[in-house]
């Protein structure tokens, strides 16, 4: 029963749909040929823009070229920034090691020291 209405349903709809196509046929012949003149004034409309003076040397190759070298002093600015605060990181790393191993004799002298006193009393 359910899929009687359903099927019903979509048979409903596919013939709703045929005839507003077939109505429309006219207008969506008409529809081409209106898309063709639109295209046309675009590229009228895009010759006027590159006849425009700043536009008449403008050049794609040009602009990549000039994009791509900026975005590479970017990357090595980066780099070099990165190179720095990895520099500093092991600077502080040396210092913390130096700072540790003072420690551990100065340790290693006071237990010494804390033994022999034992011994004599």
């Amino acid at each position: 029963m359910v899929t009687l209405i359903a099927s019903v349903v979509f048979v409903g709809c596919l013939l709703g749909m045929g005839g507003i196509l077939y109505r429309k046929i006219p207008l969506l012949i008409k529809l081409t040929e209106i898309s063709q003149k639109k295209e046309d004034l675009f590229l009228r409309l895009k010759k006027k823009v590159q006849k425009k003076v700043p536009f008449q040397r403008f050049s794609y190759e040009i602009f990549l070229q000039k994009l791509l070298s900026k975005i590479r002093i970017l990357t090595l600015k980066t780099e070099n920034k990165t190179s720095l605060w990895l520099q500093e990181l092991r600077e502080r790393a040396k210092e913390k090691k130096g700072v540790e191993k003072d420690n551990y004799w100065d340790d290693i002298k006071k237990s010494t020291k804390s033994r022999g006193k034992k011994t004599k009393i």
